[in-house]
């Protein structure tokens, strides 16, 4: 497990903190680690508290009634996220879930503690609302793409993303990966990558998409 005190210095509030606070910091924070699939907060979990990604990957997401996924943002190493510590903002007043994508190590600052913090802290409590709205204009960003753009460019702008975020063109995920990604159906994204597939612009094998024509995917958009 990584030592605690050096990504406590990343924290994006560390340096307008005192001595004092960041004592208190020290003795609310924890570094745990979560396995790939786990669900780390959601509507059945305790309040988390603020978060800061060391290593791995979470997908943010909301669930219906009917058990469908809309994919939000995802966090990587470096990532800030206080929709996790919900609890301290009275304005939040929605549920997301928090599921790990790859093995994660997050440092967690307790919500009792950072509520404090925001409390007696104006750069703590400005850091606050600033994710807040980042995070909100993500959100967004994702429904005006759900609302108002054709699937096959929002499937194209995916696999582009992805593609640039992971160095790669051959992407290892399954048509239902791909789909709780693009907010739609497992049998939607079959029916797409196959007519992509039938256009020379990806090639598909089990558990992997291949991107064979980047210009003819970004023509799409």
């Amino acid at each position: 497990m990584p030592e605690l005190a050096p990504y406590l210095e990343k924290l994006p509030y560390w340096k307008d903190l005192s001595a004092e606070e960041r004592d208190f910091v020290r003795e609310n924070a924890s570094l745990p680690f979560y396995p790939a699939g786990s669900v780390i907060y959601g509507s059945s979990t305790a309040c988390l508290g603020m978060i800061y990604v060391v290593r791995g990957s979470i997908r943010v997401f909301f669930l219906s009634d009917e058990g469908r996924e809309v994919t939000l943002f995802r966090l990587s190493p470096g990532d800030s996220c206080v929709l996790s510590a919900s609890c301290v903002i009275e304005e939040i007043d929605f549920d997301t879930q928090m599921a790990v994508e790859e093995d994660c190590d997050v440092l967690v600052v307790r919500p009792n503690a950072f509520a404090a913090l925001a409390e007696r802290n104006i750069y703590v409590r400005c850091y606050m609302f600033e994710d807040a709205t980042e995070r909100f204009s993500s959100v967004m960003w994702v429904m005006q793409q759900i609302l108002f753009a054709r699937f096959d460019q929002r499937l194209a702008s995916f696999l582009l993303r992805e593609s640039a975020r992971l160095g790669t063109d051959g992407l290892r995920m399954t048509h239902e990966q791909i789909a709780q990604q693009v907010s739609s159906a497992r049998e939607v994204v079959a029916r797409m990558l196959k007519r992509f597939a039938a256009e020379g612009l990806v090639s598909m094998s089990r558990g992997q998409v291949t991107i064979l024509d980047r210009a003819g995917l970004r023509k799409l958009l």
